[in-house]
């Protein structure tokens, strides 16, 4: 038997001993511990997975009453769960794409396979109203996400700055559905847009107070060495050549253009920053450090891109 299996007798005795949810909690959280499944797309240990997939498959929410644990749940509830629980561990299908459900700045978002899973440490940063580096928030009315994916940024900069038009920019149609499903769930087609476009191409004239941008970043050697987990995300959003900056390099040409006098450009690159040193040797980046985990954001504002982009 692969060790990415159940063992079939395991199965049984949990269908026929398992009574409350509490019990399955604990079950689905030893089963994937004992096999070996990475954690990386919202959570970091065995527990916190098991309670993203086991509650959602029952219909309960996240914060459910701890109480709601000790009720005991039917034999069909049962075979629904351990369905889950094997494609979660046998195939390392993320919990998201299996709940159809991931969370980022305290909001809930629908996830598919056609988006990467919502993990970006902008979540503190929008939290913040990217304070030190954004002076007066109040003045924003003006944002781009870029890279949207599933939308779950842009939307979430909206609630951020109430006053603010978004757009969300993604090269992928299939992303950019799955972001309208939540700019639609969310009321805000008034504000936050779906575009269509590589990089800045279908922007002519566009300019913005902020733009965030989460782009691909992997490099070859990342993805080679990438857990079967990240398999399951669109490789057109992980994968950026072999540094993995290739999509990094052409918002940074191209930025400044799109940037009001004083605005800022906030870049995700994530383990690529080793690389950034390299490519752009003094230039004027300022790293971030997180609060809550997370490394390989930077910022640097128009004028400065001007400066060492235009010398």
């Amino acid at each position: 038997m692969s060790e990415f299996q159940l063992n079939e007798a395991q199965e049984q005795e949990a269908l026929t001993e398992l009574l409350t949810i509490q019990d399955w909690l604990r079950w689905t959280a030893s089963q994937f511990t004992s096999h070996g499944i990475f954690f990386g797309h919202g959570t970091d240990n065995a527990w916190d997975e098991a309670v993203s997939l086991v509650l959602p498959i029952l219909n309960l929410p996240i914060d459910a009453p701890k109480e709601i644990t000790s009720a005991r749940i039917t034999t069909t509830e049962k075979q629904r769960l351990l369905s889950y629980i094997r494609e979660r561990i046998e195939n390392r299908t993320p919990v998201a794409y299996l709940t159809n459900q991931a969370w980022f700045a305290g909001l809930p978002f629908y996830v598919d396979e056609r988006v990467l899973v919502p993990r970006s440490p902008f979540a503190e940063l929008i939290d913040k109203k990217f304070s030190p580096w954004l002076e007066a928030p109040q003045s924003v009315t003006r944002v781009l996400d870029m890279c949207t994916g599933s939308g779950c940024i842009a939307i979430a900069l909206a609630h951020a700055f109430p006053e603010a038009q978004v757009d969300a920019v993604d090269i992928s149609f299939e992303a950019l559905a799955v972001a309208e499903t939540n700019i639609n769930e969310y009321l805000m087609l008034d504000r936050v847009y779906a575009i269509q476009s590589d990089v800045f191409s279908g922007l002519p004239g566009q300019k913005y107070d902020l733009i965030v941008a989460n782009p691909p970043y992997v490099d070859e050697e990342d993805i080679a060495d990438m857990p079967e987990e990240f398999h399951h995300e669109p490789m057109l959003g992980l994968a950026s050549g072999s540094d993995g900056l290739d999509v990094t390099r052409k918002i940074l040409q191209e930025a400044a253009l799109h940037l009001n006098d004083g605005g800022l450009l906030f870049v995700e690159v994530g383990n690529s920053m080793i690389h950034m040193e390299e490519e752009f040797p003094g230039a004027p980046f300022s790293w971030i450090e997180f609060e809550r985990g997370g490394l390989g954001v930077f910022v640097i504002t128009k004028e400065d891109l001007l400066s060492y982009f235009n010398d």
